[in-house]
């Protein structure tokens, strides 16, 4: 009869350690990951939006190009592509968090640049009627509203981010999967190990979601409502 054996993990203090520390890496690599991605993708979708010469077009095979190739490949790519073309060498972490980045720059700015579509048409007439510039416009008008009605699409592919840091582990990055594979190769409780792994991710996935709906309802909520 099969027995479940849970206390195989939490009877050992290195395995206990490793999953804190997993959990540290991957709240540290979405965290990273997440910001530089916004600020790379609000860039993004300013310029496609805006269409500004050049950088429109860039910007919009960048966007394609990121959303339409797997992670995995991307992470592979700058991992173990790069180094060999241009001869630097980052510890993996730094290969993980700009892959991550990278990937999530172009889903965040895919987002924006649908939010910026949605301001109603009239609204930019009249702000133009009055004589604005383009950028009073977009801070005063396009981008505070675009903030508002896109964050729960943001704010899930923030969670999004999280959920997919278990791709790093194949590079050896001690995250959350790889500290659970670590304990599963030790133990050959795999059955447990993943339950608790997957517990694991939905608390933290939970913990993160409330976080955001508390930052939004006490911030850019207050203003929408």
């Amino acid at each position: 009869m099969f027995e479940l054996r849970f206390f195989e993990i939490y009877r050992s203090e290195e395995f206990v350690n490793l999953l804190i520390e997993g959990i540290l890496v991957s709240t540290g690599l979405t965290i990273s990951a997440g910001i530089f991605g916004f600020i790379i993708a609000f860039i993004l979708a300013a310029a496609i939006y805006w269409k500004i010469f050049a950088l429109s077009f860039i910007s919009t095979c960048y966007v394609d190009f990121i959303r339409n190739t797997p992670l995995i490949v991307q992470l592979f790519f700058i991992t173990f592509g790069l180094p060999a073309l241009i001869g630097y060498v980052w510890p993996f972490w730094c290969h993980a968090m700009l892959a991550l980045t990278i990937n999530f720059s172009g889903y965040f700015a895919e987002i924006l640049r649908s939010g910026y579509e949605s301001i109603p048409r009239g609204q930019l007439e009249a702000a133009s009627a009055l004589n604005l510039n383009k950028k009073i416009i977009f801070k005063k008008i396009i981008l505070p509203q675009t903030i508002i009605k896109m964050f729960p699409s943001l704010s899930s592919q923030f969670i999004f981010i999280f959920l997919t840091t278990g791709v790093i582990s194949e590079i050896g990055v001690t995250e959350l999967t790889h500290a659970g594979l670590f304990i599963d190769s030790r133990t050959f409780r795999s059955f447990e190990i993943f339950i608790v792994l997957t517990i694991l991710y939905i608390l933290l996935s939970l913990i993160y979601k409330s976080t955001l709906e508390l930052f939004f309802k006490n911030t850019l909520g207050k203003r929408g409502s």
